[in-house]
């Protein structure tokens, strides 16, 4: 989608789309926020490494599963950022695939991976003293951050932290030949999520998902939808994902948040 406009309606991670609008791709996004989560539990390391604090990641080397504009990266690096003191400019960062938009360049402690290598591999032997979104890790990595699962509740808890990871993107030639399809697309997705919510909210989905019970505890915790879709609602966690890809030199520059979003649906909440 990024670089060929292969289609009409995309869903897209987040901070794709912010390194893509500002490279002026010529799409636009919905206030449909399809993906939420905690990064908490997205960072391994080996224990021959030594890593007594997060902290003691300044200085190392931490790979990230493909790009360093990946979401998941940049939630899991704003963490260490806010909650562990970590100086990330004091880190290299060592991606294991090439960047979403091809026109981007990142910061100078961005080194990628030589062909061949493994993430996984280089955390296990102490090459990498972390990684970032590593799927197969084997048995004998252990997670940076114990017990992560609870640490993320407890971030929602203490500072509101509920991380965005995708939305809905759509071509601008689209928008702007068919006005009402933008409030049309929002408004298919709020029924649909509706139905959903509908169902987890009557514990009447017979095998849920760890994202399902994931909802079901945030629902829990803060009273609310889990899924809200709107700008109003989701509008900290908006702020604090621009804060982190623009400290982290993906955005040059704050975008306006209004600015991000199809114009017919910049009032919508649902």
């Amino acid at each position: 989608m990024v670089r060929e406009l292969e289609f009409d309606v995309c869903e897209m991670a987040m901070t794709t789309y912010l390194c893509a609008k500002a490279h002026g791709k010529p799409f636009t996004a919905l206030p449909i926020f399809l993906v939420r989560g905690f990064h908490h539990g997205a960072m391994v390391r080996a224990p021959k490494v030594g890593l007594r604090d997060p902290k003691d990641l300044e200085g190392r080397k931490v790979g990230v599963n493909r790009g360093y504009t990946v979401t998941t990266g940049v939630w899991a690096r704003g963490i260490l950022q806010d909650e562990y003191g970590v100086d990330l400019s004091k880190v290299t960062w060592v991606p294991s695939g090439d960047e979403h938009v091809a026109e981007y360049r990142p910061p100078g402690n961005v080194k990628p991976l030589q062909p061949g290598g493994s993430l996984a591999d280089l955390v296990a032997t102490g090459e990498l003293a972390a990684a970032v979104g590593v799927d197969s890790s084997p048995p004998d990595l252990l997670p940076l951050i114990p017990d992560a699962t609870e640490a993320g509740f407890a971030a929602l808890r203490r500072r509101g932290h509920y991380p965005i990871n995708h939305l809905v993107v759509v071509r601008d030639d689209l928008l702007a030949a068919h006005p009402g399809l933008a409030t049309d697309v929002f408004e298919a997705f709020v029924e649909a999520k509706n139905l959903y919510l509908d169902r987890l909210r009557r514990n009447t989905i017979e095998e849920p998902t760890p994202t399902d019970l994931m909802h079901r505890r945030v629902m829990e915790i803060t009273g609310a939808d889990p899924l809200p879709y709107g700008i109003a609602p989701n509008r900290a966690a908006i702020d604090e994902l621009i804060k982190h890809a623009t400290s982290q030199r993906i955005l040059d520059a704050r975008p306006d948040v209004e600015s991000l979003f199809a114009d017919s649906t910049v009032n919508l909440t649902g």
